[in-house]
């Protein structure tokens, strides 16, 4: 059998790519390297014949894209010498930050709105020893805490306005391509806080950079962070679409939102920190955004576990749903390849997959007459 090195996280395979030296002592969980999942049953129902794949962000080693950017940003935390970090979060972020400093054997604080996250991410951040802090506010308020806080107190901000989550996070485009042999030609997120749209766009940047050199206007994303091998990867790059729940979308109404509401916590964000970063993204990608109701965020979610065996978190959902929405409409044209980021795995929110599940829930008595019978009656004709 031939020898395959172990898999040991994102940093050491794009080292070349990413700000870190030779004795930079690394903070992994062996993130990334997560599969690309090309759909066979949503799109045989499709009136358009495209092609499908989603980037299952959900088996992170939390669960969710966040590890990506984290291990970057925990990384050179501990080796500009931080003792520790802090975030504001819906949920993700703070599970994230909880692990990578519990990894690191340093102190994680965490600030979430009160009664405003899921039961799920919350379990996480508390089992890994974070010092979670609930306000009486939502996220964006928290974001404003966490920035203050900062400024008086030692500790280094892990949130996406750090710029070494973007350089994380970027991966995720490097492993698209490299899985398709080209950038695909829309690729679909959910957009909350912005970072990760952003993300991507770096990440394909850098690969179709012909020169080594970041094309034109990208160099604003990366605050001079960016690291190249040099030579291109690939030619093209994708057409940048992110959507929003409908009761939290900025991008949508043009202005900041004040009191964003939907069921996917996730991106129940009202003020995007990396706001100038995805306008320029949606420009310079020819790209759109676009909102979801939260009917359609749910029947997404549904029909993606129900007829592919994907289970993500709603918010994840979004990017799948506004899709489908645009390649119905036709704005995503016949004969497209597709790449939907599901951000999150289900598990994170399993109350709310509960409460729309169709799955029947039978009791009979242990006998096998009984048993024979409720098979029966629930066989598929």
């Amino acid at each position: 059998m031939p020898f395959r090195p172990r898999y040991t996280g994102l940093i050491d395979k794009y080292r070349d790519r990413l700000p870190v030296h030779d004795d930079t002592r690394i903070i992994s969980l062996g993130e990334g390297n997560t599969p690309l999942i090309r759909l066979h049953n949503i799109p045989s129902k499709l009136s358009k014949d495209v092609e499908i794949y989603v980037k299952y962000e959900g088996l992170n080693p939390t669960g969710s894209f966040k590890d990506r950017g984290m291990t970057m940003a925990v990384t050179k935390a501990v080796e500009e010498g931080s003792k520790a970090i802090i975030c504001a979060s819906t949920g993700n972020t703070s599970a994230a930050a909880a692990a990578y400093a519990a990894r690191a054997g340093i102190t994680a604080f965490v600030l979430i709105p009160d009664g405003k996250i899921a039961l799920g991410k919350l379990a996480q951040a508390m089992m890994h020893g974070a010092v979670v802090i609930q306000i009486k506010g939502n996220f964006d308020a928290g974001m404003q805490l966490v920035k203050e806080v900062a400024k008086e107190a030692p500790v280094t901000i892990v949130n996406s306005i750090n710029p070494y989550r973007l350089q994380g996070q970027k991966t995720a485009a490097f492993e698209i391509v490299e899985e398709l042999g080209r950038a695909p030609d829309f690729h679909c997120l959910p957009v909350g806080n912005a970072g990760n749209i952003t993300a991507h766009w770096i990440g394909y940047c850098e690969y179709s950079s012909a020169s080594g050199e970041m094309v034109t206007g990208a160099c604003a994303y990366c605050e001079g962070h960016c690291k190249f091998a040099g030579g291109a990867i690939v030619g093209n790059r994708p057409r940048m679409l992110g959507y929003q729940a409908a009761g939290s979308a900025p991008f949508m109404r043009g202005e900041m939102v004040d009191d964003p509401e939907t069921v996917a916590t996730a991106i129940r964000i009202g003020h995007p920190q990396s706001w100038d970063m995805a306008w320029k993204v949606k420009e310079e990608s020819g790209g759109w955004f676009d909102e979801c109701t939260d009917d359609e965020i749910l029947a997404a979610q549904k029909l993606l576990a129900e007829s592919e065996g994907v289970f993500c978190e709603p918010a994840s959902a979004t990017s799948l749903a506004g899709a489908l929405k645009d390649i119905e409409s036709g704005k995503i044209p016949q004969g497209s390849s597709i790449v939907c980021t599901l951000t999150g795995h289900g598990l994170k929110d399993p109350d709310t997959a509960i409460k729309q599940s169709s799955a029947p829930l039978t009791t009979v008595e242990a006998e096998l007459s009984a048993v024979k019978a409720a098979i029966l009656e629930n066989m598929a004709d």
